[in-house]
């Protein structure tokens, strides 16, 4: 038998010989690599005389390995069963090994239940990205941070790529920052290293394959990679950072941890409820969830973008064109399958699917779509929930219009008449951050797995922004033209003339998007939800977002365009803008170019806003008619209470204004939003003496509290490179505009110039900070 053996394991350690047991006396004799030819011919020669005592070898088993270190003499080269002999203390003693991983998974422990991945019926390590998680490493002796390396590495996907994120190289550094792939020793004891590892929020979800690689001053190892170490990162809605990231802890219970659900139907009028199993934790359902992902053909190096993996669920959801997990029968006939009235759960579909190796589930219908993508999206880290939509229109040709076309007769042109209205739909909300649209289009997206219409040639939909949905933005992305269309569209009436064309003969409106219902947060109550997706019917607003969207639609002439648009709308700020503290005030100004006189009836909502373009909530409406003199300009102050804010904003203080109008004399429609912020007071840093390196000094820290309330549990914080490390000061309350100083001492340890910075931390007033320049002079009696 011959024996073959990695040129880099005898090039490292020229002096070692390597014995191997059961190996023949003749094949110990000269183990030399240019041997490694004759002894193959001697084994064909004895092969030849006796076929018995030397069978052909099974290349099957035969694997070429590269040797990176130490590590590697451990592991079965695929030759044989035989490990190298012990013997080779020397290189034991100077080389580092890896010799266990605990990942610390335990249900209870620390890493699950920080992350809220605890109630996962898995063993295995399950985490959301932009967070630290705690593991050992058992060496095969102490670890010297002086003279040894180690860092980890994680794989995604078939083809990992640095470049990509789906190879991730963790180092190993003094402290975490956050943001970024890092590593830091918690614990160093005897041969064990405890360390606590950062992910940034963006990170690619999936599963990694999880390696060590250690190295010291003869040379690197490699641990091996064992699947039961493999980690499973999810999206987290409790990390500021993520795009999908809420605020609201009864919410995220919800739309994340809440396995139950209720799906309605039925008509307008008589809503029916059926309650639903989405079994997102339970066993198997994770592995089955990524398994659609994988089975989408998609690049791993895209589901770090929730956007991304929405529409690729939504497109894995039903069978057509991708084989996805569900096949849609509307027929009547289910002989081949289930009926899709028998389904109740999320939880058989997904594992037969997932057990079937992709074979599509036989069969589904809108409500069993929508429960399966609710299970899979908080399966995996987004915040979902199922909505139903009564009178929901089927718009086939983008016209964003219910079209009925008649013949001379009054009679149905039935080959025309393609636009359905449903008695009821059910599809699904998503909650991310949307910063690919402009601000006040994050929050609540449309999305809906039922295979109605092709999106980029795809069966998928959304995610459609229910912010632009609302105001008619049907040019933003993605199909919001067809999710309006579903929730506020009109029925027109079209009859054929003698020459062919058509003409309008009647609309209907207030007929379609009724009722819109999801399940309540926190209890089994319907919640009504429409005016997410649109204004109060017949309010001038919802005229103004269904003539706006219909003039992109496939028929914008079957609404009169204006006569003129002569009147245009600003919206400025002055000076600085407004203060945190006091009433928000912005001008509004209105010009007439034409030479008569226009009236507006204009409308305004002010909404606080997250800084990732997220609306929080509406705390003022206002609406008025506004005349405006012939080629004139007419100058609107608008102003924002105190009161109306002081217990809303949340961090950045910012705040949108959105502006709706119409000029009564020509139709013209008028929108404008205004995105602002509260300007919050910086903090005052004055350096008191001289800056001399090794020498103390001082530094005076002044603030007024803007607000007329309290700052409860103040907390400065100080730093600065060179001058004095990260320090954090326990001030206490603040009174009601009060004005407070403190005096900070330290001793510079660079010199040249510098900074020191200053922060402020308390829940009743956010972004508050300072900073001041600082040259530091060497200290000439240092040398003497």
């Amino acid at each position: 038998m011959s024996v073959e053996r990695s040129s880099s394991r005898v090039g490292r350690f020229p002096s070692v010989t390597l014995g191997f047991e059961n190996e023949t006396e003749k094949e110990n004799e000269n183990p030399t690599e240019n041997n490694a030819q004759k002894e193959n011919a001697c084994s064909r020669w004895w092969r030849k005389v006796c076929p018995c005592c030397c069978p052909k070898r099974n290349d099957n088993n035969t694997t070429d390995t590269m040797i990176t270190g130490i590590g590697d003499l451990d592991k079965d080269d695929g030759i044989n069963e035989n490990k190298p002999v012990d013997g080779n203390s020397e290189l034991d003693e100077h080389l580092l090994k890896v010799k266990s991983i605990d990942l610390l998974k335990s249900k209870s422990g620390e890493n699950r239940t920080e992350h809220h991945t605890n109630l996962y019926q898995s063993d295995d390590l399950i985490i959301r990205r932009g967070q630290s998680f705690q593991m050992w490493i058992t060496l095969s002796r102490p670890f010297n941070p002086s003279t040894d390396k180690l860092h980890l590495e994680l794989k995604t996907g078939p083809l990992p790529s640095v470049s990509k994120e789906t190879h991730v190289l963790i180092p190993l550094v003094e402290e975490l920052e956050d943001n970024r792939w890092e590593a830091a020793v918690v614990t160093n004891k005897d041969k064990k290293l405890k360390l606590s590892v950062n992910s940034p929020p963006t990170a690619v979800i999936g599963r990694y394959q999880l390696t060590v690689e250690t190295s010291c001053a003869n040379g690197p190892a490699t641990s091996k990679h064992d699947p039961a170490n493999d980690i499973y990162m999810l999206f987290n809605p409790w990390c500021e950072d993520d795009v999908v990231f809420m605020d609201s802890e009864d919410e995220r219970k919800e739309y994340i941890l809440n396995d139950v659900g209720r799906i309605y139907y039925g008509t307008q009028d008589q809503i029916g409820v059926r309650t639903w199993n989405y079994g997102q934790f339970d066993n198997g359902i994770l592995a089955a969830c990524l398994f659609i992902l994988e089975k989408s053909g998609t690049p791993p190096s895209g589901w770090g973008e929730p956007v991304n993996v929405v529409r690729i669920i939504s497109a894995m959801i039903n069978s057509p064109d991708d084989h996805g997990v569900l096949e849609g029968n509307w027929s009547g006939d289910y002989s081949n399958g289930t009926s899709p009235t028998a389904w109740s759960s999320s939880v058989q579909i997904l594992k037969e699917y997932y057990e079937n190796k992709g074979t599509p589930v036989k069969y589904g219908q809108c409500w069993v779509f929508a429960g399966i993508f609710t299970t899979v999206l908080r399966c995996l880290g987004i915040p979902s929930r199922t909505v139903t939509n009564f009178n929901s229109v089927h718009d086939t040709d983008v016209s964003l219009t219910v079209d009925v076309y008649l013949d001379e007769n009054l009679e149905s042109i039935d080959n025309l008449n393609t636009d359905s209205v449903w008695n009821f739909h059910v599809w699904n909300d998503c909650w991310m951050a949307r910063p690919d649209l402009p601000p006040g289009n994050g929050g609540w997206q449309a999305v809906d797995a039922t295979p109605q219409e092709t999106s980029q040639g795809t069966y998928c939909c959304g995610p459609a922004s229910l912010a632009a949905v609302r105001n008619g933005q049907v040019y933003l992305k993605h199909d919001c033209p067809f999710v309006f269309a579903e929730v506020n569209s009109d029925k027109i009436y079209w009859q054929r003339n003698v020459n062919g064309t058509f003409s309008q003969i009647h609309s209907e409106k207030k007929i379609v998007g009724h009722c819109i219902s999801t399940k309540a947060v926190g209890s089994d109550e319907r919640s009504d939800i429409t005016n997410l997706y649109k204004y109060p019917e017949g309010t001038e607003e919802e005229r103004i977002a269904v003539e706006t969207a219909c003039h992109y639609g496939s028929k914008s002439y079957a609404y009169s365009p204006p006569t003129a648009e002569d009147v245009s709308i600003e919206v400025t700020v002055d000076g600085e803008g407004p203060k945190m503290g006091e009433d928000g005030k912005l001008t509004i100004t209105l010009r007439n170019s034409s030479s008569q006189q226009r009236t507006v009836d204009l409308h305004s909502q002010t909404t606080v806003m997250y800084y990732t373009g997220v609306c929080k909530a509406t705390i003022k409406t206002d609406s008025a008619d506004v005349t405006v003199p012939p080629n004139a300009v007419e100058v609107l102050e608008w102003s924002l209470e105190y009161k109306d804010y002081k217990d809303q904003l949340v961090d950045h203080a910012a705040l949108m204004l959105t502006l709706l109008g119409r000029v009564k004399e020509t139709q013209q429609v008028l929108a404008k939003q205004f995105s602002f912020r509260l300007r919050t007071p910086d903090l005052i840093i004055k350096p008191i003496g001289k800056a001399v390196v090794g020498e103390k000094m001082a530094v005076e820290i002044s603030f007024t509290n803007p607000l007329p309330q309290v700052l409860k549990a103040v907390i400065f914080h100080v730093e600065g490179l060179g001058l004095v490390a990260a320090r954090k000061i326990n001030y206490g309350d603040i009174g009601s505009c009060a004005s407070v100083s403190l005096t900070e001492h330290f001793a510079p340890t660079l010199p040249g110039p510098r900074k020191l910075l200053a922060s402020l931390e308390c829940k009743q007033l956010t972004n508050v900070h300072g900073v001041t320049n600082i040259t530091v002079e060497e200290n000439s009696n240092a040398a003497q």
